[in-house]
């Protein structure tokens, strides 16, 4: 009776639950640069489908690509990872471009939304710049990687087929010249052979996508066998890979049984929200020079606190955004020394020259700052034409008050202080005339206190509060 009376307790609670491992994870990488976070993210929703006991655990994602050290980390996982990952490329108009290549072959299962794209996976639109001769520009060396894909100044017939071949000669030259271009691309296409062939996909399209930067659509990719499917939204995936089997790293088979499956969308917390929006080139690139005006502001104006420690803290944040980027040091060298000469401007008397020469070392250690020939890894010029511009204004704006100021005749002899009032402002010290001058009292004194000069020791006053 105990038994019968336990079943019917049970029973509502098993008609309205899901069956244990009838639930499917999901994630979004939507537009995100694959970096450090992005790769804790994917990471931690692995872990967490496999300690659920989840069918599969399916990455929406769109990116535009991203680092090379942290889709090295993500695919190491996802091949790793001991439940089914599902790579699913969408909405429409999304694309996996670089690094999402890599991590789309390396998964389980790949699927495309309609209107969407896969390609360009060469290494260097992973933000890797191999070393380069002094002199010697990389934006250069990649432009005559790409020139027979681009062909410009192409025409037809025999004149085009010249110009081809003069393309795949300076090409040629330019890995000769650089062993380190050669070295990374080697490497790269070597990587992406091994996870295409542990997943069964096709090896030369994804060779091609390393070495030639290719591109294709859904259909495309589906037809050269990169990815296995078409899906129009999530549901219709569910659907279509029911029944597909594969096989985990262990080498336990797993059969999809995903019609009416449970899902469950995994959110990135706080801290990974927040360091992924850090971790923008721009956005690292405007911290690190609010924290220099922060400290700016307190060396001009000392006992304020608030500005030298919000600044402090923001090129705190800025550097460790810098620290997972490819930072080119000789950049943030100049811009630091930028920073050096602003601030001896304040202090020496120079008439402009020093502001001059800071400011162009500041807009040249910005163009330097982020090593990288992706466009989503560099800082925009939109945003540090506008700093520049704005910091050589602001200083050509103090240099001239402070000369108009030592320009003016104090209208006070040394004598002459003894008996002026005064009010007592920030750091102890007083305004009287065009001069600030260090006071010393008998008494305790805070700022807005009304004091009388009594007399003059050096370059101090003695005062008296009335």
């Amino acid at each position: 009776m105990k038994r019968l009376l336990a079943l019917l307790l049970f029973l509502p609670f098993s008609l309205f639950s899901s069956p244990e491992g009838n639930r499917i994870s999901v994630i979004t990488i939507a537009d995100q640069i694959i970096n450090p976070v992005a790769a804790e993210y994917i990471g931690e929703a692995i872990d967490r489908a496999v300690a659920a006991g989840d069918q599969a655990l399916v990455i929406e994602l769109d990116t535009p690509g991203g680092l090379l050290s942290s889709t090295r980390v993500i695919v190491k996982k996802i091949l790793n990872a001991e439940v089914p990952v599902v790579v699913y490329v969408a909405p429409s108009g999304s694309r996996a471009g670089s690094a999402g290549v890599f991590i789309t072959l390396a998964s389980h299962v790949a699927v495309m939304a309609p209107s969407t794209n896969i390609g360009a996976a060469h290494p260097v639109e992973f933000g890797e710049s191999p070393k380069k001769k002094e002199g010697e520009s990389f934006r250069e060396i990649l432009k005559s990687l790409k020139k027979e894909k681009e062909g410009e100044g192409q025409k037809e017939g025999s004149k085009g087929k010249k110009t081809e071949k003069k393309s795949h000669d300076a090409r040629r030259m330019t890995h000769d010249e650089n062993p380190m271009v050669d070295k990374i691309l080697n490497d790269t296409v070597a990587w992406v052979s091994t996870i295409a062939k542990a997943r069964g996909r096709n090896v030369n399209w994804a060779v091609r996508a390393v070495k030639e930067s290719i591109s294709d659509g859904e259909t495309a990719a589906v037809k050269m066998g990169v990815v296995d499917l078409v899906a129009k939204d999530l549901s219709e995936l569910l659907v279509k890979i029911d029944g597909r089997e594969v096989t985990l790293a262990s080498g336990k088979k797993v059969r999809f049984q995903t019609k009416g499956a449970v899902i469950e969308v995994i959110k990135p917390n706080l801290r990974q929200r927040v360091l992924d929006v850090l971790i923008n080139p721009n956005i690292a690139y405007l911290l690190m020079m609010l924290g220099f005006y922060g400290l700016l502001f307190e060396i001009t104006h000392p006992g304020v606190w608030f500005p030298g420690v919000a600044g402090l803290i923001c090129i705190i944040l800025a550097f460790y955004a810098f620290h997972t980027l490819p930072t080119n040091y000789a950049g943030l060298a100049l811009i630091l020394l930028a920073m050096a000469l602003f601030i001896a401007e304040v202090f020496v008397t120079s008439y402009g020259l020093l502001s001059i020469v800071g400011g162009v070392s500041l807009l040249l250690g910005s163009l330097f700052l982020v090593d990288s020939t992706a466009e989503f890894m560099q800082i925009s010029l939109k945003l540090i034409i506008p700093v520049v511009l704005g910091t050589g204004l602001l200083f050509v704006f103090l240099v001239g008050l402070a000369v108009r100021v030592q320009r003016q005749k104090s209208s006070l002899g040394v004598q002459a202080l003894v008996s002026q009032t005064a009010v007592v402002t920030e750091g102890g010290k007083a305004a009287i005339g065009n001069e600030i001058w260090d006071i010393v009292a008998d008494e305790p004194l805070v700022p807005g206190d009304r004091i009388r000069v009594t007399d003059v020791q050096g370059m101090k006053l003695r005062v008296k509060k009335i």
